[in-house]
């Protein structure tokens, strides 16, 4: 089962949940919590998503490498300029799935395009 969703002038956040919904089989009969359901996520556009200037500098995004010292922040703007919007999605989608096991097999079924 493949599911497309096209980006193309809608919200990060909105992509994102459907995204993850569709990711956890959601909208499928055969819904299991503690299963994967093989199919694609498909998101489309992704670099024609609504993205205002406010946003680009006030979203930032903190992660802890667990040293001293470790906590490195970067804007979402800095982040588009280095990974792309590829990446921006798929944190997104990642942050939104069930924090356990399955979570980093789902992400896998995620296709962005640019």
């Amino acid at each position: 089962m493949k599911h497309t969703i096209d980006a193309q002038g809608k919200k990060i956040g909105r992509i994102a949940s459907q995204a993850a919904a569709a990711l956890m089989g959601k909208n499928s009969v055969a819904f299991a919590k503690n299963k994967v359901l093989p199919g694609i996520v498909e998101i489309t556009n992704a670099s024609r998503a609504d993205i205002t200037a406010r946003k680009k500098t006030g979203d930032v995004y903190v992660t802890y490498t667990g040293f001293r010292g470790g906590l490195k922040s970067e804007t979402l703007g800095e982040l588009m300029e280095r990974r792309g919007m590829t990446e921006v999605f798929r944190r997104a989608v990642y942050r939104m799935l069930p924090k356990n096991k399955l979570r980093d097999i789902r992400i896998q079924n995620l296709v962005i395009k640019e």
